[in-house]
């Protein structure tokens, strides 16, 4: 069941499907993003996917998926492709910059839904591909 979650999550952000995303998560899901503050419930996760869909077009390659044992925790690998949309704020000027760079995600999972999701990429990398 978890691995299916997590598939499951990653296929509808290629999607563009946020409401798919959040039937993926508890009520409580805990968002830590790459940078920022942790987010915490299904508005704000909805909130910040609103806001990365006006900034950025995405989509994952080359996934793969880890599970547990126990299937409480999994973590995900893989590439972002995407396409720099509209300036966001505090990060170099958008004008259509294409980007790759690898990234992963940690998820702990509660009777078969996404309780915590962590997300990386290196920050650094990205400034310097659309800049």
């Amino acid at each position: 069941m978890s691995h299916a979650t997590i598939t499951r999550y990653f296929e509808a952000f290629n999607a563009k499907d946020i409401p798919a995303m959040l039937e993926c998560l508890t009520d409580d899901v805990a968002h830590h993003v790459n940078e920022g503050n942790i987010r915490i419930g299904r508005d704000a996760f909805e909130a910040f996917c609103q806001h990365m869909a006006q900034c950025y077009d995405e989509t994952l390659t080359e996934l793969v998926v880890f599970v547990a044992e126990d299937g409480g925790r999994g973590a995900a690998e893989y590439m972002v492709n995407g396409t720099y949309l509209a300036t966001d704020a505090g990060l170099p000027e958008a004008r259509g910059q294409g980007y790759r760079l690898p990234a992963g995600s940690f998820f702990s999972l509660t009777e078969g839904k996404i309780s915590r999701v962590v997300t990386y990429y290196n920050l650094s990398d990205w400034v310097q591909q659309v800049s």
